[in-house]
């Protein structure tokens, strides 16, 4: 357990320590020394206006778009799969599950060829296209557990009073359904912030490229001569996605429960 322990503290000690010193502290200097300063405000600053900016806009454009569109077409296909009866329901669903089996790399190469013919490649809207895509197969995993655990009683009541299938889907299963939206809205705004595969294949330019390919190209451009800049820009990277999460850590812990309740049900 200690081993485990060193092995998850020690890079973000490492992290932390050394993005507070300038380049000829921690090029001559005991990179575990801790050193008191504000070296750390003059490494941001270098970091926002070496790039990192671009990326960081971008990959909330890409996290926000990405993970928004794939919950809420996942929600969409969760409803009907499981709420509206749909004929051979399960195939429908694992069709759509189906896209989580492969490898990735299965279909990059493919991929990069079809966005190069169509026009995409380079593009935001090509990135918003293909998160939406690669979000969905687990979104519809997670939402579809969700609505297995929801009484039935709930939507013959509501069509009884004359509601219409959007209206039980609006007014009833979107508000008991907050906890797991979020959940998955965090889970896969979070991979798509942390995708770096995708983000160099289908991108090249500093104005499309998001935050894990802006500091590929940072640590290309300026490791060797000034590292505190490279962990600063790491550092700050990291800060949206720990945001996200602190605001959302409530729902998250109940879309969880309510996750593992459904999806061993149907």
């Amino acid at each position: 357990m200690t081993i485990i322990v060193i092995a998850w503290v020690y890079p973000v000690f490492f992290l932390l320590v050394n993005a507070n010193k300038t380049a000829a502290q921690y090029a001559k200097g005991d990179k575990t020394e801790i050193i008191f300063g504000v070296a750390i405000i003059k490494n941001a600053i270098r970091a926002w206006n070496k790039g990192i900016a671009d990326g960081v806009f971008n990959s909330l454009i890409y996290g926000f778009a990405g993970s928004g569109f794939a919950v809420l077409f996942s929600f969409l296909a969760a409803f009907a799969i499981v709420r509206l009866k749909l004929k051979h329901s399960l195939l429908w669903f694992l069709l759509i599950y189906s896209g989580t089996v492969f490898p990735f790399q299965m279909y990059l190469l493919p991929l990069f060829e079809a966005y190069v013919e169509i026009g995409i490649y380079n593009t935001k809207i090509g990135l918003i296209i293909f998160y939406t895509a690669i979000c969905i197969p687990f979104a519809t995993f997670v939402l579809r557990g969700f609505f297995l655990t929801v009484p039935w009683e709930l939507q013959e009541l509501a069509k009884i009073e004359g509601a219409t299938n959007w209206q039980i889907l609006v007014k009833i299963m979107m508000p008991l359904a907050k906890a797991p939206l979020l959940l998955v809205f965090l889970i896969q705004f979070t991979w798509i912030w942390n995708d770096l595969l995708f983000g160099m294949v289908l991108s090249r330019s500093v104005g499309v490229r998001p935050v894990t390919t802006a500091l590929v190209g940072m640590q290309n451009l300026y490791s060797q001569m000034d590292g505190p800049t490279i962990l600063t820009a790491t550092l700050m990277a990291s800060v949206p996605t720990l945001l996200i999460f602190l605001i959302l850590q409530k729902h998250f812990i109940r879309g969880l429960t309510l996750g593992s309740m459904g999806t061993g049900k149907g």
